[in-house]
This record gives structure tokens, C-alpha cells and sequence, in this order.
């Protein structure tokens, strides 16, 4: 032990490798100068880089860089960065906010304190700290992209798609924000799907020149072996995502359909104890968000991959990047994105008849895979709340009800949502979203509604609850729920459908927004799904004057459901492997014939 520092010839090799991303090489080199030089704090610092980078846990390094170089802001951005890892951001905000104090021009810190606060659910004070970075660095990429993800959140999708555009005018290979900018073209009514499709085939065409896909691979051609499918998602959590993924498993697990052999690559540092539960699933679980796309592709290949899913599509924590390399000779997109990827190399999206049809197929590029019924199947939640009588009986009014992200609620929304209040005397509609939980966004949104003459004390603004009992006990205080177009819901609604909350519908002609035709036609309920805003608000009007059949409805509709193809997930299991089955002989049989 040296209680010295190293000399300039020492630290250099750390400068070069962090400089050409070798995080591996670095985090060794990093611990054995910790070792050598204790008291060093750019050993530590750099020990806490390499591992950060490596997804590793770096809060004692970081902890130690602070300690040892107080006037560093840098280390104390990689400390709240570590915290925020480990989910302790109230700590991270006063770590970004110490740096800020120490160097108030830098940009990196001000952004990453807007990442937190946007996390935490604080909107406003995300966009100020964006800004500033921006003010800081106006040509700061990263600023710009977070700042749209914020103005996502809040509804402003055009100026999300102005801060998006402006990233990628900054860094024009800055796949994520690419990724940002198709998503948000979700929310916007009245989009031209050929042109959404022209500026998804260009991300396509940019990841496939950053990658050099495979163009052969050493899976054994046995058409009757185990297949070994590959999973790859941020969302293998807590998360609606998660949810279906872990009911598909379970039901392979206990003997339902020719079952895979699963690999799982998380794409983003998170998990909890639903992460477990998928991972008892699953033969092996890869963290996947240390590494690159080329290394990604690499492990898939070496894991000999014969289908790999993508379960995230444009969302947070995509990998599309790595599947541009074909790393597997059959890729599939399924359930985390309602809309194509783009990408040559994606052989398949599994869809349904309902939700996608055939004359949608020309704003694909992959090839529509459709399953039998539905092309989900949701497990029935694991919670003891019992379904409760309609509210109406004893409030003496109908409450209509979303719990859908804010985001979903656009103009046209609140212009159908007002005409049902105002067609049905008394009635109360009641928003639970995470947007809800800063008083500006429910001041914007009553606004939007006064401005419409619907006045404020019919409407209930709430922010999510603590627990998934108490989510669903919720669901006790609605009468009908209402879907958001054309972005309807897909989880919020099979929960409400589970409670016996009857849900109403605006089918569209894409695949997004036909979410809520599938799920009601696949429950029985195809009459509860208008065509027009005009039918969308009589259906909700008129069901809302039979008290009665809603009473009758709630009563039955979970048993009903039980047997249904959206919760039946053994039956759901069965047509799935058969669909892996399948594409898997097509393949067989095309390379044989090559």
C-alpha cells in the first residue's frame, strides 16, 4: 500500500481506455491503483466510471471519489448517478445539485438532475433543469432529447418533436432519440402513416449502416428440437411489459405448449422481485445494458439464439441497434411497440386479425405474424380485491374513469370526455396518472376542461397509489371506463375489464389504435367499441343510462373473463409455441432451399 499518488505514466492507460469504451480493462486497472494508492481519488473516480458503465455497482467508488476530491463536480455527478442506480434519487438530486454549486455552467449535471426529477414526478422542475443545460450547453445533444421525453410526458408533443429533431441535428446517429422522436408520433391525432413509415424505414436504414449483420448462422437445423428463444427488453420488472412476459412463462413452465428454453437480456439496471419471478423461467439471465451493440450480438450469437423477441420496440431501453446485426437467424417484434421498428433484419410482428389488418400490412417491415384469437394474453392479477357493485348505486351518479398515462389525453380526447359529462347529468370522471401528482398538470388539465364548461368539481385528478392492492381497489370508485385515442390502453383496460369495469372504445384503422377493438371483441364485449368520436361518446352516454346492465355486467364479467382468450394464458401458450414452431420450419425449409 502506497499512501502516495500515481504518476502521470500510471494514470494515462485509464484516460486511453475510457476514451476507447474498454470499461472492462478500465475497471481493473482502476482497482489495483485503489489497491496501490488509497488516498487517490482519481483512481477512485475512475474505478467508479468503469463500473458504472459496466452496470456494476460503483457506489462505494464513487462515495470514496467524493470524499477524496470534494471540488470535483464530475465526481459528485458520478455519485448521484450512482445513487439514482441503486434507487435512492432524493439523494441523487442533492448530489447533481452540490456539482452545480461547485460548477453552475455544467450541462451534464443539470440534465441528469432533470432525468431524476422527471422520475420523481416533478414535470416542471425536469424542463427548468433541461433548460439550463441547455443555456450551459446549447449543443449538448442529450439536453435536448431529455427535455423532449419531459414535453412527452406533459403533452406537448410538438415541442417534444422539436427537441428531438434538434438532437439529432446535433449527433445524427443518436439512435435514441430517434427512437423518442417515432415514439411520440403516437400521441399525435391525424398523423400520415406513409410518411410515419418513410421516417421509420430511415431509422432502419441508420441502424443497419452502423451494424454488419450476420448473414449465416450455426443454429443445429433440427425442426423438432427445443428452440432457445431470446428476450430482450428493459422492462422484465414490475412493468405491464413484464406482466404478460412472466404469464406466457408461468404457463410454459407448467406444461402448456411446446415449451422454449428462454434467455433473458435485460437492456436497462433495473429490477425487483417480479424480475425474479421471471427469471425462474428462464435458463439464463444476461445483463444487457453494459454492453454494446456489436457485444450484445455477440452473446445472443454466442448463446445460439434461434428466435430473438424484441419486447420494446422505439420504447425505453431498446436495443434495435444490436438486432440490426441479425444476431439470430429469426427476429420478432412482440408487445412492448404498436407499430414497425423499421428494420429490415425483424422478420416478424405477431399481431391478431383484430388489430391489425391485412391492407395495415404495407406500413410494416416486417412480415405480420398473426396468432389465433388475440395476440396477448394477460395473467389474472395476483390481488384479493374482490369486484365491488357499481358506484352509481350508491352515489347516485355514474362515474367514468381512466387511469391511463396523461399523455394519452389530447385535445380530441378531452372534446369527447367533456360531451359525455354534459350529455350525463351529475357525472364524475375520475384521472389517476402519474402526471397528477404536481398541482401544475392538474391545473392545466382542469383549464382544458373549463374551457370545454365542464366545471372542476366533476372532476376527481388523481396520482397513482403505493401497492398494487390498492391500484386495483380503485378501480371500485368507476362506473365505466373511458380509452384514450388514438392511443388506447392495453393493461389499464384488461384491469379494469378484471374489476368488472366495463371499457369504451374508439377502434382506428392502425394497429395502435385498434388495442381496444381486440381486447373487447376477444372478451365478448365488441359492443362497447365505436367507429366515429361522435358513436364513442353516444356508446359511453347510452350505457351509462342502464344502470341496471352495468349492475349485471360487473357481476359476471371476471368469471366471464377467466375463460376468455385474453386471460386464458395456457391457451394463449399453446397457439404462441405453435407460431415460434412454425416460423422456425419456414426457416428450415428456406435455407434448405438455399
Amino acid at each position: 500500500m502506497n499512501q502516495g499518488l500515481p504518476s502521470p505514466s500510471e494514470l494515462q492507460p485509464l484516460f486511453e481506455l475510457f476514451q476507447n469504451g474498454r470499461f472492462a480493462e478500465m475497471e481493473r486497472l482502476a482497482r489495483t491503483l485503489v489497491a496501490r494508492y488509497p488516498r487517490a481519488g482519481i483512481a477512485w473516480k475512475a474505478l467508479s466510471i468503469s463500473r458504472f458503465n459496466l452496470g456494476m455497482n460503483a457506489l462505494e467508488a464513487s462515495q470514496k471519489a467524493v470524499e477524496l476530491l470534494p471540488a470535483d463536480a464530475e465526481s459528485w455527478v458520478n455519485f448521484g448517478n450512482s445513487l439514482r442506480a441503486n434507487g435512492r434519487p432524493a439523494e441523487a438530486i442533492g448530489q447533481y445539485r452540490r456539482a452545480i454549486a461547485i460548477r453552475p455552467d455544467y450541462a451534464k449535471a443539470h440534465s441528469n438532475l432533470g432525468a431524476t426529477l422527471q422520475e420523481s414526478g416533478d414535470l416542471e422542475g425536469a424542463v427548468e433543469s433541461y433548460r439550463r443545460a441547455q443555456q450551459c450547453n446549447p449543443d449538448f445533444p442529450d439536453a435536448h432529447n431529455n427535455l423532449g421525453v419531459a414535453w412527452t410526458e406533459l403533452g406537448e408533443f410538438d415541442l417534444a418533436v422539436s427537441s428531438y429533431e434538434r438532437a439529432l441535428q446535433l449527433n445524427p446517429r443518436y439512435t435514441e432519440a430517434f427512437s423518442n422522436y417515432l415514439f411520440v408520433q403516437n400521441y399525435r391525432a391525424g398523423q400520415d402513416r406513409a410518411s410515419l413509415f418513410a421516417e421509420a424505414r430511415r431509422y432502419g436504414s441508420l441502424v443497419s449502416a452502423m451494424a454488419t449483420p450476420f448473414t449465416s448462422w450455426d443454429n443445429t437445423p433440427d425442426p423438432g428440437r427445443r428452440l432457445r428463444v431470446g428476450l430482450v427488453s428493459g422492462d422484465l420488472c414490475r412493468h405491464p411489459v413484464g406482466f404478460f412476459i412472466e404469464g406466457l412463462l408461468a404457463a410454459f413452465s407448467n406444461g402448456s405448449g411446446d415449451k422454449p428454453v428462454f434467455i433473458a437480456y435485460a437492456t436497462l439496471a433495473r429490477s425487483d422481485s417480479f424480475s425474479e419471478k421471471i427469471k425462474v423461467h428462464c435458463e439464463a439471465w444476461r445483463p444487457a445494458y453494459s454492453l454494446s451493440d456489436q457485444a450484445l450480438a455477440a452473446q445472443i450469437r454466442e448463446d445460439r439464439i434461434d428466435i430473438l423477441i424484441d419486447l420494446s420496440g422505439h420504447t425505453a431501453g431498446n436495443r434495435l441497434p444490436a438486432f440490426a446485426w441479425k444476431p439470430a437467424p429469426i427476429q420478432v417484434s412482440w408487445l412492448g411497440y404498436l407499430a414497425t421498428t423499421g428494420l429490415d433484419e425483424m422478420n416478424y410482428l405477431i399481431a391478431d386479425a383484430w388489430t391489425l389488418p391485412e391492407d395495415e400490412e404495407r406500413y410494416f417491415t416486417e412480415n405480420i405474424w398473426r396468432l389465433p384469437e388475440s395476440y396477448i394474453s394477460f395473467p389474472p392479477p395476483d390481488t384479493a380485491v374482490a369486484v365491488s357493485p357499481p358506484p352509481a348505486l350508491a352515489n347516485g351518479y355514474v362515474t367514468f374513469g381512466s387511469f391511463n398515462n396523461l399523455s394519452k389525453v389530447g385535445d380530441a380526447v378531452i372534446d369527447a370526455w367533456a360531451a359525455i359529462l354534459q350529455a350525463v347529468p351529475q357525472s364524475r370522471l375520475f384521472l389517476k396518472a402519474k402526471q397528477l401528482q404536481q398541482p401544475a398538470p392538474r391545473l392545466r388539465l382542469e383549464q382544458r376542461f373549463a374551457a370545454r364548461g365542464v366545471d372542476t368539481h366533476r372532476l376527481i385528478l388523481e396520482g397513482p397509489v403505493a401497492g398494487r392492492e390498492a391500484h386495483f381497489a380503485s378501480f371500485g370508485r368507476v362506473d365505466i371506463a373511458l380509452d384514450p385515442f388514438p392511443y388506447p390502453g392495453i393493461t389499464s383496460s384488461l384491469e379494469c375489464l378484471w374489476m368488472g369495469v366495463p371499457v369504451v372504445s374508439l377502434a382506428g384503422h392502425s394497429f395502435l389504435s385498434r388495442q381496444g377493438l381486440g381486447i373487447l371483441s376477444c372478451s365478448g364485449l365488441s359492443d362497447w367499441v365505436a367507429v366515429t368520436p361522435d358513436e364513442y361518446v353516444a356508446l359511453a352516454v347510452s350505457h351509462a343510462g342502464d344502470r341496471v346492465r352495468l349492475a349485471q355486467l360487473r357481476a359476471r364479467l371476471r368469471e366471464h373473463l377467466r375463460v376468455a382468450p385474453v386471460f386464458d394464458g395456457e391457451r394463449f401458450a399453446v397457439h404462441f409455441a405453435a407460431a415460434l414452431r412454425e416460423m422456425w420450419w419456414q426457416w428450415l425449409r428456406r435455407s434448405a432451399g438455399n
